[in-house]
């Protein structure tokens, strides 16, 4: 098993000292954010990520990341891409950029719900039979172009999307090659919509699951009701270790299905600063696998970076 950062939860560093810091710190990989995003007065996750690579010029930006990368003595996860299935120019470009970059894989988005407004978009208005459809239409066309360049298109578990559980990413993959497409299982997605059994729904992708994100969440109680008079709960992210995800029994899970490759964290906790989050991530994870019986590889980024 191997652990890396997707770079949407280091927003505060630039691409350089993204991969310096995590390379030094002992991870193996980086998962490299791509997509534009909107500009803020103070980096953020979500806008303003001093880690994120623009879609925009992508094809020229590839020899500095692969710079980085190669610098840094870190591999890739995958792209933590941001093109949807219906975006097929988006997709190809992506999907090309992965195969020059040697990065195997590559998260391509499924369409939101009809009634969702992820990523600023105007709700669709479209059922979810009609929506699921239409995904698993562009999906053929995905995984027919994913195979052309050599490389895994990736469904990503996430809550108000048509693949919220592994039960939907497995329908909807379902008879395509899983050498070209597969699922992100992701633990705190899950926990926010989509939950199901965490060993019986490892098992139900069976070779479709192709790479797995870890975070935490939380269910907390607000103090507005319904207008039913009930009580109304939100989410919000949490440490690794404080949120209702169990990661042990994540990795313990893992373990029975025998997955040992890619485990990486995207935490949008803020309690801990960034460096230290990211430090700790990693210690925690270590012991949690080893508790898990799971073999973790030795990573020779520190020692790269130290040569360098």
């Amino acid at each position: 098993m191997k652990f890396s950062v997707f770079t949407a939860s280091t927003p505060e560093w630039t691409p350089q000292e993204a991969a310096m810091t995590l390379a030094a710190q002992g991870w193996h990989g980086i998962e490299w954010r791509v997509t534009d995003q909107a500009e803020a007065s103070e980096p953020g996750f979500w806008a303003g990520n001093k880690a994120t690579w623009p879609m925009t010029g992508l094809e020229e930006t590839l020899p500095e990341i692969a710079r980085l990368t190669k610098e840094s003595g870190l591999e890739y996860s995958g792209l933590g891409g941001y093109a949807r299935c219906d975006d097929h120019d988006g997709v190809e470009r992506v999907l090309a950029a992965t195969a020059a970059l040697g990065a195997r894989q590559v998260r391509v988005n499924v369409l939101p719900l009809g009634n969702s407004t992820m990523g600023g978009q105007e709700p669709s208005g479209l059922s979810y039979p009609e929506l699921f459809a239409s995904t698993r239409e562009h999906y053929e066309w995905v995984a027919g172009r994913a195979a052309h360049h050599g490389v895994k298109a990736l469904v990503e578990l996430h809550h108000g999307t048509v693949t919220a559980s592994a039960s939907s990413a497995r329908r909807l993959l379902e008879g395509l090659d899983p050498q070209h497409v597969g699922v992100i299982h992701d633990l705190g997605n899950l926990l926010i919509e989509g939950w199901e059994s965490l060993l019986p729904g490892l098992e139900l992708l069976g070779p479709y699951l192709a790479h797995v994100h870890v975070k935490n969440a939380r269910w907390v109680r607000t103090e507005e009701r319904d207008a039913a008079g009930a009580a109304i709960w939100a989410h919000e992210w949490a440490p690794l270790a404080e949120g209702q995800g169990n990661v042990l029994a994540y990795f313990q899970a893992l373990e029975s299905v025998g997955y040992d490759r890619w485990v990486t964290v995207e935490d949008f906790s803020t309690e801990v600063p960034l460096a230290e989050r990211t430090a700790g991530n990693l210690d925690f994870l270590r012991h949690a696998a080893s508790a898990a019986g799971l073999t973790v590889s030795e990573s020779n980024a520190a020692d790269s970076l130290a040569k360098g």
